[in-house]
């Protein structure tokens, strides 16, 4: 009988009760764990092997969290990141999204839901959904089995909540979507902040889009949310 491979986590904290609490929480849960407290040694070892999901702490010595998600991001577009943060304001969320996390937790954190958001962002990111047809929708076709996406011939570098949020517009057309529809969709959050959505739909349009000021496809639907316009993508 063959034994399945165990995840590999990558935390990256220098704080050593943090890194301890978490590295022991995770391999209790079946993890391998990979850990690192500062960003120059984290992204050497990133670059000769990526694991299943990466954890980055915003503020750490030599590179930042935010400096080692652009440059992992940039050549590794499909790894899972959480972003661990202690700047509590909504800007600064925003900034660590904006550099390519998946999803991020304000510290203090409750080690459940530290586990239950890297789970999620694993299931979603191995594409698990063996036999499923493709989806189209306009010029975007979805391979939900490669959790690959193009748009005509052009294979687009999506990040795995990018692709989810592009699956679930493509697969919900000319149907107003509000943003806490998408929270609890894509996320899985039944309560969250907005502006995670819209950093995301940004993000999105930006390798979706000719004009992301201008979009043909992803449409806001001002005080209500946005929708996927097939009149526009046919």
């Amino acid at each position: 009988m063959i034994e399945e491979r165990r995840p590999v986590a990558m935390i990256v904290e220098d704080d050593a009760n943090v890194l301890s609490v978490v590295r022991d929480y995770l391999r209790a849960d079946g993890f391998t764990v990979v850990a690192h407290t500062d960003g120059v040694k984290a992204l050497r070892a990133l670059q000769a092997a990526l694991p299943d999901v990466l954890v980055l702490d915003r503020m750490l010595p030599g590179y930042g969290g935010d400096e080692v998600c652009s440059a992992i991001r940039a050549v590794a577009p499909n790894l899972p990141i959480i972003m661990l943060t202690a700047l509590g304001s909504t800007g600064d969320r925003i900034d660590g999204l904006e550099r390519g996390a998946d999803d991020y937790l304000s510290k203090p954190f409750a080690l459940r839901e530290l586990l239950l958001r890297v789970n999620a962002l694993i299931r979603r990111s191995r594409g698990n959904s063996s036999g499923a047809a493709s989806v189209a929708g306009g010029p975007f076709r979805l391979d939900p089995v490669r959790r690959k996406a193009w748009s005509g011939d052009a294979e687009l570098s999506l990040t795995p909540r990018e692709y989810d949020l592009l699956s679930y517009f493509v697969r919900n057309p000319d149907r107003i979507i509000s943003r806490e529809e998408v929270l609890r969709e894509v996320w899985d959050w039944n309560f969250g902040e907005a502006s995670t959505v819209t950093v995301h739909v940004r993000r999105l349009r930006e390798k979706i889009e000719d004009d992301p000021n201008l979009p043909r496809y992803l449409l806001t639907e001002w005080g209500a949310g946005y929708r996927f316009a097939v009149a526009q993508a046919a």
